[in-house]
């Protein structure tokens, strides 16, 4: 009996967690067209943080939406462990993000109405697939393993960043996309949170971060200038 053939995939290269080519996208209001991204294109391999840094308005927070599939790029493709996620119906990016991607948003991770270990639980029936750390291990990871069963306006600053955390790699991600994750603790918060993100890196995963903070432009393998939607 002939073997049978593999099965397709839409897998084109694994090498790079993270992969955007020449993405562009822009905004029209009435007769003006705004754009906010000018050909970006980058590259984050797997054990590696990258640091994107820019002044608002540069297009720092659209060109993170578009990397994480929050919004299609009207220009150009991105592509997640070699997994194409651009230019796909929202509910297969929806898919992808829930398996290959975490998203740390400076406005918080967690769900208001459930405590932490049931976000958690969420993002990870979400995902699909089984993790060998369960939420307990990921709470003990981020140094939260008393307040398993806290709801997010009883934690602090601190807490809660790293909370979000927690929740962020409930899915295993091949890539950890962060939004300011420290823009608004204090500076002995912040140390936790990129000691944690620099121990994603060092067990192998992706990292990258969106910030307007020096301190996380030190813990980072590289830094991306980002001016008026170009990379510089």
């Amino acid at each position: 009996m002939a073997t049978p053939k593999p099965e397709p995939t839409a897998v084109l290269d694994a090498a790079y967690a993270l992969e955007a080519r020449e993405l562009y996208r822009f905004f029209r209001a009435g007769e003006e067209e705004t754009l906010a991204l000018r050909g970006v294109s980058l590259r984050v391999r797997p054990g590696e943080v990258v640091a994107v840094v820019g002044p608002s308005g540069s297009g720092k927070s659209t060109l993170l939406a578009c990397l994480a599939g929050l919004e299609e790029p009207d220009g150009g493709t991105v592509l997640v462990a070699g997994e194409r996620i651009s230019h796909r119906p929202e509910s297969e990016r929806a898919r992808l993000r829930a398996r290959r991607i975490g998203v740390l948003l400076q406005s918080g991770n967690l769900l208001p109405h459930l405590d932490v270990t049931a976000n958690i639980r969420l993002a990870s029936f979400a995902a699909g697939t089984e993790r060998r750390a369960g939420a307990g291990d990921l709470l003990a990871g981020v140094g939260l393993d008393g307040r398993s069963h806290a709801l997010a306006h009883q934690l602090a600053g601190g807490e809660l960043a790293r909370a979000g955390l927690a929740v962020a790699v409930a899915n295993d991600p091949d890539i950890l996309l962060a939004d300011e994750p420290t823009g608004e603790l204090d500076g002995a918060s912040e140390q936790l949170v990129l000691d944690l993100l620099r121990a994603r890196a060092a067990a192998g995963g992706a990292v990258l971060v969106v910030t307007h903070s020096a301190q996380v432009v030190k813990i980072a393998d590289r830094v991306l200038a980002l001016h008026d939607g170009r990379i510089r």
